[in-house]
């Protein structure tokens, strides 16, 4: 059952209730008993789990993107930096 969040407009009281679909959205207040305890417009209160959804394989796709092609640039300039150790070493042996 999902969770609701309830207001009371003459105490402004806040709960969150478990409530099913089909009950009604104005109950009575648990805090001054008015009728006046209204269910609220608000985001939802769950958590998805497991894998395929965004929170988990999508949301930082291109961050995965950008890191790929950070790993792929450090080691083409690792590779120029050895080259030039080389090329250095080479140099000043033959001059």
């Amino acid at each position: 059952m999902p969770i609701y969040e309830f207001i009371c407009e003459n105490c402004n009281y806040k709960e969150d209730l478990i409530r099913k679909i089909s009950e009604p959205t104005i109950i009575s207040c648990p805090e001054c008993n008015g009728q006046n305890f209204i269910k609220q417009v608000s985001a939802p209160n769950f958590k998805l789990k497991g894998s395929g959804w965004y929170e988990t394989d999508f949301k930082n796709k291109n961050d995965a993107k950008d890191s790929k092609k950070n790993d792929a640039t450090k080691k083409i300039n690792n590779k120029k930096n050895r080259e030039a150790k080389c090329l250095k070493k080479i140099y000043s042996r033959v001059f």
